[in-house]
């Protein structure tokens, strides 16, 4: 029984580790998904002229899933269904600092609101601020995210250790 009891701490332990490593490789993923989503616009609205919801919804699978319902809630505030405020727009979205939350709220808050040519600016001005944000979820998930197993692996076996 008390072997079971260790093993199932260990695994507790390990699984906290991973969670914490998920989360940044979650932010990695959703930055770099937000800056192929400004490219995408920065093309369409050059040369295609294309409206927002189409471009929304030609977006690639992959990073529909890794943009976390941000493109949703954007497009049910284009269906005139919710307001477009900091709450509706980053909905079960949790692992964003207040900080990045703000330039992102100013970019879909600034998106169809000017010219094409004051936009096409606009847009490479946040991409520019979505590619150094998604260097540095890039450079913490290097960094933090393979360190967060590790660190539960040996969390685990200290705890194992210290019962037996």
């Amino acid at each position: 029984m008390k072997i079971l009891l260790l093993i199932l701490l260990a695994c507790i332990a390990i699984l906290i580790g991973y969670i914490f490593s998920k989360k940044y490789k979650t932010r990695s993923n959703f930055f770099l998904s937000l800056v192929m989503l400004c490219q995408k616009f920065d093309v369409e609205i050059n040369f295609s002229r294309e409206r927002l919801k189409n471009m929304f919804d030609s977006l690639e699978e992959k990073h529909k899933r890794n943009l976390y319902g941000i493109d949703k809630n954007f497009l049910s505030y284009l269906d005139k269904e919710t307001s477009l405020d900091k709450e509706s727009l980053f909905k079960n979205i949790n692992f964003l600092k207040n900080d990045e939350k703000d330039v992102i709220f100013m970019f879909f808050k600034s998106l169809g609101r000017s010219d094409v040519d004051s936009q096409s600016k606009e847009i490479k001005n946040y991409q520019t601020r979505f590619e150094s944000f998604s260097s540095t979820a890039n450079n913490d998930n290097k960094k933090y995210g393979a360190l967060s197993i590790k660190l539960g692996i040996i969390a685990g076996l200290f705890l194992i250790v210290l019962f037996i």
